[in-house]
């Protein structure tokens, strides 16, 4: 009797410890990061945000899937996350439109991808961040009627566009006076080139897309009407920056903006600098 009891006992201590462990490792790990790969999705095709790379100079990361490397600020701050919380980075390239239901089915963890935290997407996904704040501006050429305007009512009556699924088009464009709004670019790259090629008059984009297309395109001008009295009219969230997770993984935004947090608009903008100043000559062409 003595023995059974025994046994008895040492089967429940051997599977009170069993629930133990498991309960402890799922508590411990975090959807999506159980190999200890964060999957980041960009398009790596928008400098200085991300572009791709035929080699490893500079820092740049493999693209799954290819033979080509990403680098830029949303790589640069991907290498940051992961090297504070222990994890390896896999980058993947995906087309814009393609990036929130990317996250969303769990084909990757996370985008960094220059993405405002729009009310809109917020219903999609969940935010870490933000990670950057971007001011909003126009660029044109400086053989343009427009190249001199001081503000948003200079614009007035120009053909313009910008990248479809941001609020360059969707909410800045439509505050330009009588603008005659032409079909939304497909991407970062395709909007700068109808500007360039002069296509439109003129295009809608934040300050570090616009700086790196100076790089590429020195034939643009920038116009910054901020503190003119007459820019455009956006919200905090829609020129923060963020990451976007799956919704309701707050274990994964947690540990992401652990290590956002102490970082100030100071940082956020050396780094762009860091990226603007190394990203490839011609890469939106």
């Amino acid at each position: 009797m003595e023995g059974f009891l025994m046994k008895r006992f040492l089967l429940v201590l051997t599977i009170l410890t069993m629930v133990f462990v498991s309960v402890s490792f799922a508590e411990g790990t975090i959807e999506g990061l159980e190999d200890g790969v964060l999957t980041v999705a960009m398009e790596c095709a928008y400098a200085p945000y991300n572009w791709a790379q035929p080699d490893d100079s500079n820092g740049a990361v493999p693209i799954a899937g290819s033979t080509l490397y990403a680098n830029g600020y949303d790589v640069m701050t991907a290498k940051a996350i992961c090297e504070a919380n222990g994890w390896d980075l896999e980058i993947k390239q995906l087309d814009w439109d393609s990036l929130v239901p990317a996250v969303q089915s769990g084909v990757c963890d996370a985008v960094i991808a220059g993405q405002s935290m729009t009310t809109e997407r917020m219903e999609a996904v969940d935010f870490a961040g933000p990670y950057l704040y971007a001011t909003i501006v126009c660029l044109t050429r400086n053989d343009s009627a427009f190249a001199g305007a001081k503000g948003i009512s200079e614009l007035k009556g120009g053909t313009c566009t910008s990248q479809t699924g941001t609020i360059w088009y969707d909410v800045c464009l439509p505050q330009i006076p009588e603008a005659k709004i032409q079909m939304a670019a497909e991407s970062a790259p395709a909007m700068l080139m109808a500007v360039a090629s002069g296509m439109v008059d003129f295009v809608c984009t934040d300050m570090p897309t616009a700086q790196a297309a100076l790089i590429a395109y020195p034939e643009l001008v920038l116009l910054d009407f901020a503190g003119s009295g007459d820019d455009f009219e956006v919200s905090d969230e829609e020129i923060n920056i963020g990451v976007s997770v799956k919704k309701g993984n707050t274990a994964l935004v947690d540990k992401i903006n652990s290590v956002l947090a102490g970082k100030t608009a100071d940082d956020f903008n050396a780094l762009m600098a860091e990226a603007i100043k190394i990203q490839p000559l011609g890469d939106e062409e």
